[in-house]
């Protein structure tokens, strides 16, 4: 089985080479790797052009936890330039249960700002967007929508079933990770969403506990838990598939054309990589 992360932080990956090696004797084909702030989106496209295999695709962004007041003019302005190497706007959206934002209205100001800006972008260019919604879920979806943008995903989506609904009738859709197999947020928003609107992903480096690889046949050597690579993916499909009661193959094909309708890409195992 050949397959994508559609959501992987490869610039805060250690020993990258290592995870990409082992991604791509595991079958992951296809990761994309998405941006936090200036910094991260140097490194991923740099990680792009250094990597032939699996195929790197680059999502440009700033997250509403890496906001610095004094970087947000030149990283949207990196964005901008370098608008034709990214393949999506991401990772942007809202967090309103960071410490600092929660009692904070004019933090929440700032992040809706920053938002609202990179919302523009993917509009103005026509390309997805990858959104981080926790605890702002409502706010993401509205903003989302008011911005005009035709393709968005809700990554790792793990909010109330009512915006969930409103997040699918809108064309949109949500992504999951590991915590599938343990989460039951997770557990319950997945099993509410239709499989032609999820992609699969692993956040990595994410550390994921041991419940996580227990019900997803992590083995004996993760116990008390895994810190997330990109060929984990496979355990977020096996999650679905003991949750859902489908076979992983049928599941997988699904979640392929997910990801190549969503970014456009076309995916012809094991050539996977050639926008359109």
């Amino acid at each position: 089985m050949t397959i994508i992360d559609t959501h992987a932080h490869l610039a805060h990956l250690e020993n990258l080479d290592d995870a990409l090696q082992s991604a791509q004797e595991n079958g992951v084909v296809g990761i994309v790797t998405v941006g936090v702030d200036l910094t991260a989106n140097k490194k991923n496209l740099e990680i792009k052009v250094k990597t032939k295999n699996p195929h790197i695709y680059v999502a440009l962004g700033i997250h509403p936890g890496n906001i610095n007041p004094s970087e947000i003019d030149a990283g949207l302005q990196f964005i901008r330039e370098h608008i034709k190497e990214a393949i999506a706007i991401g990772e942007t959206g809202l967090d309103y249960w960071y410490k600092w934002v929660k009692k904070d209205a004019a933090k929440k100001a700032e992040q809706r700002d920053v938002f609202r800006r990179q919302l523009a972008l993917a509009q103005e260019f026509d390309l997805p967007v990858v959104i981080h919604s926790r605890g702002a879920w409502r706010d993401c979806l509205e903003m989302t929508k008011g911005a005009g943008v035709k393709k968005a995903v809700f990554h790792w989506y793990s909010g109330p079933l009512d915006i969930l609904e409103e997040i699918i009738d809108a064309g949109f859709y949500v992504g999951t990770t590991p915590s599938l197999a343990y989460s039951p947020q997770s557990r319950l928003a997945i099993s509410h969403a239709p499989l032609e609107r999820i992609l699969i992903e692993t956040d990595c480096p994410v550390f994921f506990p041991w419940p996580a690889c227990h019900s997803s046949g992590g083995g004996q050597d993760d116990q008390g838990g895994f810190k997330s690579q990109p060929k984990d993916v496979f355990r977020t499909l096996k999650a679905y598939s003991q949750l859902k009661n489908i076979d992983e193959e049928k599941a997988l094909a699904i979640f392929n054309q997910n990801a190549s309708d969503f970014l456009r890409i076309s995916f012809e195992p094991p050539i996977f990589g050639h926008q359109i």
